[in-house]
């Protein structure tokens, strides 16, 4: 089965679960308060459905539910779902309903606080699934961390690092006096909100008095990295049909050296290869130059250094070595924790916190220019997921989603859940509804914001993973 394949069956089903489930939120709450659902669908169905409760051949099946006051279905866009609740004006854009005389079932009659909370219903279950989530991968498969003291080599930082005071073999133990405890992806958030580092170096701990404003996505994108764990430049596997599967790499060699310039971890690996694209990038780089730097020497020792090789490799039209890197966390000491059935459950809701004040704190970064190249589609989210089939990792990033979803649906934007409850604040202070006329526009005033974000996301996918591929 394609990677490809793979990473798609992945992303439709994590969607259509957090879709039901993000749509069941609205519907429960609809239900409890006796309010009419017409609609309950999974995927948008304009003109066309795949699947319906009305359908002929299955209400012959099943009567009773066919006779139903909802009608189940599932649509063909896979772009989410929505459930259309009597006497609300939604996606829809149902206007001729609310020139009826309202009616007690209907969500236009309902007190302001119960349509509130048919509102945020769908936000409140994706955060309850984060959290179950998050609590059922504790208990099943407990969890794999590495102590930042453990890491004993220290960090390798890049120029700019090292310009504000960092030092090859520093490990990061506190940011304005909070101890970081662990290596993770989460450590580039604390330092750009950090003023003082307090880092490791020859076993004394020192101070550093940040002379500038990180910015949590520069750091991310910095070539060669920020920091980065001590990793020796070891294959762990090589690509079939590639440049160093040709030379006869294998699985296991470590790189000694790499275009005449002496390596030890992938970070200089890192600066050697950022040497060469500067090159290439040059308007002095003619055609001969760049097929000239398509030969790349290497010096190559076998896994148990009883063998060293100097070779050249006829790298391809990317200039790619095709090879896999070793990951770093496998040179060091993890802890692994279990947790039962009562220590799960807090484990579940201080990952489920973190993550979601960790994303919120990220969107202030959205409103930049580098933010909105940033901004993905349904490409960007399949790509996050492993190219083999892994549960852990599956729901790990099922869980991440759903806060995703949470979030993004309670801002304050027309046609989303935060716009209609915005508008309920309103009419909670004031004491008066928009009238349906306002609520019409408002409501395609948020259409034509998501399709501009929509579109925005796909042009950003297809910059970012269609072109290169030509």
């Amino acid at each position: 089965m394609s990677v490809v394949l793979i990473k798609a069956l992945q992303l439709l089903c994590c969607l259509s679960l957090l879709v039901v489930l993000h749509e069941f939120g609205h519907f429960g709450f609809s239900k409890l308060f006796g309010v009419k659902v017409e609609k309950f669908y999974m995927f948008f169905n304009p003109y066309f459905h795949l699947f319906s409760t009305r359908d002929k051949w299955f209400a012959r099946l099943f009567p009773r539910i066919a006779k139903n006051e909802t009608e189940y279905g599932i649509g063909w866009v896979p772009l989410g779902g929505y459930v259309k609740i009597a006497g609300m004006i939604d996606e829809s854009m149902d206007t001729e309903q609310m020139k009826q005389p309202a009616q007690a079932d209907e969500f236009r009659s309902q007190a302001v606080w119960k349509r509130f909370l048919i509102m945020v219903g769908g936000v409140l279950m994706n955060l309850i699934t984060a959290l179950v989530i998050y609590s059922a991968v504790m208990f099943t498969w407990g969890r794999d961390y590495l102590p930042m003291r453990h890491i004993e080599q220290g960090l390798q930082f890049n120029e700019h690092a090292q310009s504000l005071g960092f030092r090859d073999g520093d490990i990061p133990v506190a940011a304005d006096g909070r101890e970081i405890a662990e290596w993770n992806s989460n450590i580039f958030r604390t330092l750009s909100q950090a003023e003082t580092v307090t880092v490791l170096r020859n076993g004394q701990e020192l101070t550093i008095q940040l002379s500038e404003k990180l910015n949590m996505l520069h750091l991310l994108q910095e070539n060669p990295p920020f920091m980065s764990l001590y990793a020796p430049a070891i294959i762990d596997s090589v690509l079939p049909g590639s440049a160093m599967e040709r030379v006869g790499g294998h699985a296991g060699d470590r790189l000694i050296s790499v275009d005449g310039h002496a390596m030890t971890t992938w970070t200089d690996f890192d600066n050697i290869i950022l040497r060469r694209s500067d090159v290439l990038a040059s308007s002095d780089c003619t055609g001969e130059d760049s097929l000239r730097l398509r030969a790349m020497p290497i010096v190559l020792a076998s896994a148990d250094g009883s063998r060293m090789d100097t070779l050249t490799l006829q790298l391809d039209e990317n200039y790619m070595m095709g090879i896999m890197r070793q990951y770093p966390t496998k040179f060091y000491e993890t802890v692994h924790e279990d947790y039962n059935l009562l220590t799960c459950i807090p484990a579940g809701l201080k990952k489920g916190w973190s993550t979601l004040t960790g994303y919120v704190s990220d969107l202030r970064y959205v409103a930049s220019a580098d933010g909105a190249k940033s901004v993905g589609s349904f490409i960007t989210i399949g790509n996050i997921f492993p190219s083999a089939w892994d549960w852990h990792q599956f729901w790990m990033l099922t869980a991440l989603i759903s806060i995703i979803l949470a979030v993004m649906n309670i801002l304050p934007i027309p046609g989303l859940d935060g716009g209609h409850i915005v508008l309920l604040f309103y009419e909670a202070i004031t004491g008066h509804q928009p009238s349906d006329r306002a609520m019409e526009w408002i409501e395609r005033i948020g259409i034509f914001i998501l399709l501009a974000l929509m579109l925005l996301a796909f042009s950003n996918d297809i910059r970012n993973f269609i072109l290169p591929l030509f």
